[in-house]
């Protein structure tokens, strides 16, 4: 048991600012799992997060000498408005640095508050090491989003409330893990009271350092984190919450962007409130474990503790929420090329609801189209797919390709045999000015852009797919090109989604 984390729990002064959240029955949620289903609303605190919780008990235990010269941090997101609201509370200056590429609607809620905002890089890792530079130059306070003893017991007071809240023992608490400030208070709190309340904590399968960093049995630097769940996109682990987390969370689930937004959906239907993608982050784990382990009749709660959504975000988050939940499957059919044939097509798909249909004309025996297909449940796809066949179609099943999901369905339209040795890439480019001209002024004038694809999804970063033609003997040249780049990218020319409708 660690008994300095539970009397520094208990000792919190998270209530001055921060209230006890409730614990909200999601009636329909509960419904469809057969589970007693609980939101524990952290979305309602003062800044729409619980992390006012741990920044404020930080600050509100520095000294006078410290607070007199202030106090500093690094964030894109809602640490940088928990360290705004407490300095604002406490009467101490804070200085705030966030990415260049923070969406103004943050940059204003902090500076709202009275914080000196500093814009700097395109990356919470830019953003973190100017922040270290500020702090020693001018003696200042640095508060940690999650690596703090003090951070972490003001989180782990949520721990105490459900210990007073949960209809009945034992339960399992579902947790969003990004640096583990969250999952550690949490569980060491209830662990260290109840060994038979499980904690379980939950991450993006493309931001997961607190699960490869279990499997390797030390913390885990990941080269690349994902960008839909900024909430929890964290390259590396405290090494604090690490600890705690290795000796009290009982299992790791992991899930897609699709899960995730069909969580928020999820939410939504129950509450009508709008969380961001970490917010909901724990919703898609808990339905993902119940899918897995099969269980009935237990209760389950979930952490909802973030709704600092940016409104442009939610269209492509509406977009994926249908595949999420399984009810849409995205499809590439060849069917013959002459008149009649999509007629013939819609009679296969029976009384089903088209969702989606892309297709452009081609001088060619066989079309190929794009098309999205409304289902009652995850169970009627395979089945869709088999009927399709048995009528003679070729089907390639892309519900599962994020090409397809992120460019591909918007862009269907002609292929172009003329784009010879076009190789495909897909980008994340910072959503600041300069960023698109970076790219192409690094680009040699002899590889011509064969394709180019850009949809703005409200987040820090956009995704850009783009074809270039790139004879073989410039490959290497074109390598280097690419490592010396600064976005990250990813080879797409064997994407069967490409192949089949843009090659």
């Amino acid at each position: 048991m660690d008994q300095g984390y539970l009397e520094r729990i208990l000792t919190s002064r998270v209530y001055e600012v921060a209230h006890e959240t409730p614990l909200q029955p999601a009636a329909q949620l509960s419904s469809r799992l057969g589970n007693r289903v609980l939101f524990k609303r952290e979305d309602t605190q003062p800044i729409f997060s619980f992390k006012l919780r741990g920044a404020y008990n930080k600050m509100a235990q520095l000294s006078q000498e410290e607070r007199a010269c202030g106090v500093i941090c690094a964030s894109a997101g809602n640490h940088a408005q928990g360290v705004a609201f407490a300095a604002q509370h406490l009467g101490i200056h804070a200085v705030i640095v966030m990415p260049a590429t923070t969406p103004e609607i943050k940059v204003s809620a902090v500076r709202s508050r009275g914080a000196e905002v500093v814009l700097i890089g395109d990356s919470y890792s830019d953003a973190e090491a100017h922040a270290f530079e500020l702090q020693r130059e001018r003696g200042l306070t640095f508060v940690h989003p999650y690596d703090d003893p003090l951070v972490i017991a003001g989180q782990g007071t949520i721990g105490l409330e459900l210990l007073r809240q949960a209809p009945e023992r034992p339960f399992r608490v579902f947790v969003p893990i990004g640096g583990g400030g969250l999952i550690a208070g949490i569980a060491v709190f209830l662990r260290s009271l109840d060994p038979r309340i499980e904690v379980i904590g939950v991450e993006p399968d493309d931001s997961d350092a607190m699960f490869q960093s279990l499997q390797a049995g030390e913390r885990v630097r990941l080269d690349q984190v994902g960008i839909f769940v900024d909430g929890v996109a964290v390259r590396q682990v405290g090494a604090h919450t690490f600890d705690l987390t290795r000796r009290y969370v009982s299992k790791i689930v992991r899930v897609g962007t699709d899960e995730v937004c069909a969580a928020v959906k999820d939410v939504f239907e129950d509450t009508r409130a709008v969380m961001e993608p970490a917010g909901a982050l724990a919703v898609a784990g808990l339905k993902r474990y119940v899918a897995e382990q099969g269980i009935r009749g237990e209760t389950l709660i979930a952490l909802t503790c973030g709704a600092n959504v940016n409104f442009d975000r939610l269209r492509h988050i509406a977009e994926r929420a249908e595949v999420g939940e399984q009810r849409e499957a995205i499809l590439a059919v060849t069917i013959p090329e002459r008149p009649g044939t999509f007629k013939a097509f819609c009679r296969a798909i029976g009384e089903r609801s088209v969702t989606e249909f892309n297709y452009r004309y081609a001088p060619r025996t066989d079309a190929n189209i794009f098309v999205g297909v409304q289902l009652a449940h995850a169970d009627q796809r395979g089945a869709l797919v088999c009927a399709l066949e048995k009528q003679g179609y070729s089907v390639t099943d892309l519900t599962g390709d994020e090409l397809s999901k992120v460019h591909l369905r918007h862009m269907v339209g002609g292929r172009a045999p003329e784009a010879l040795h076009e190789r495909l890439y897909s980008f994340e480019f910072p959503e600041r000015p300069g960023a698109l001209l970076r790219f192409l002024e690094c680009l040699h004038e002899d590889w011509n852009i064969s394709l180019f694809h850009y949809r703005n999804h409200g987040s820090a970063h956009g995704r850009v797919l783009a074809g270039v033609q790139v004879p073989d003997e410039q490959m290497g040249a074109f390598s280097a090109f690419l490592s010396t780049l600064g976005y990250p990218w990813r080879d797409e020319t064997a994407n069967r989604a490409y192949r089949l409708f843009l090659k």
